[in-house]
């Protein structure tokens, strides 16, 4: 049960002509974060990205627009100096012709949809733009689609979108640690009996469908002459980079 994540709707795979395009048709971009962080023997350093990533191909692939590739930031670098950079990156994809940008980070602490919001806040003052962070759960969180750190949830994840980067042998046949203590590093229900690809599936879809609907409201809350894309065109004399 390996999905395919769309090229397509992922703008480092974009020629200029189809990222237009894609602008064009629904003006909202998509911004996962995550950090190298560890989860457990298992699963691979990157999975907040990762899967914050993977949700918003499926988010695009749904509703349309087009997901920026994966920020490697988070809430433990100096935000006086962090905050700014982001407010950059989001500037420069409001210049870009977006019309809605949604950060949604894997990371599941307050400190980083606070840090996301706080680099927004500036971008959306003047009306003209929408904009959100929020967690891969914020909008779909229930008993099908929740997260944790490692275990039946972020598992089940990896297991749906990259099976061959989950090792469960690594976690042999003791119990784990309770509370995300030493070795295991797991907070949750245990892996080994909760999680599975067809687990991940349905948390994927809920989380996916969810944040696709807030787009779409976020596109409509905005003012009439304000929900369309807005470059003259994608070409040297108008855009050249974000």
């Amino acid at each position: 049960m390996t999905p395919d994540l769309s090229e397509d709707v992922q703008m480092q795979f974009l020629r200029p002509g189809q990222l237009e395009a894609a602008a064009r048709e629904f003006p909202v971009v998509y911004v996962p974060f995550g950090l190298i962080e560890w989860h457990g023997r298992h699963l691979p350093l990157g999975n907040d990205a990762l899967k914050a990533h993977g949700i918003l191909v499926k988010t695009a692939e749904l509703v349309g627009g087009v997901v920026y590739p994966p920020v490697f930031f988070h809430e433990g670098f100096d935000q006086a100096i962090l905050v700014p950079v982001l407010t950059t990156l989001f500037e420069k994809l409001k210049v870009t012709g977006f019309r809605v940008i949604i950060g949604v980070s894997g990371h599941n602490v307050p400190a980083q949809i606070d840090m996301i919001n706080s680099a927004l806040a500036p971008v959306v003052a003047d009306g003209t733009v929408a904009g959100i962070g929020l967690w891969e759960v914020t909008l779909s969180e229930c008993e099908e689609s929740a997260t944790d750190h490692a275990a039946k949830w972020e598992t089940s994840n990896m297991m749906y979108f990259y099976p061959h980067l989950v090792d469960m042998a690594e976690l042999g046949d003791e119990p784990l640690a309770p509370d995300m203590g030493p070795p295991d590093g797991i907070g949750g229900l245990d892996p080994r009996e909760h999680a599975s690809a067809a687990v991940g599936k349905l948390n994927i879809e809920l989380a996916s469908t969810a944040i696709g609907q807030k787009a779409c409201e976020l596109l409509e809350s905005l003012p009439e002459d304000c929900r369309e894309f807005n470059l003259p065109a994608m070409s040297p004399e108008h855009w050249w980079c974000v």
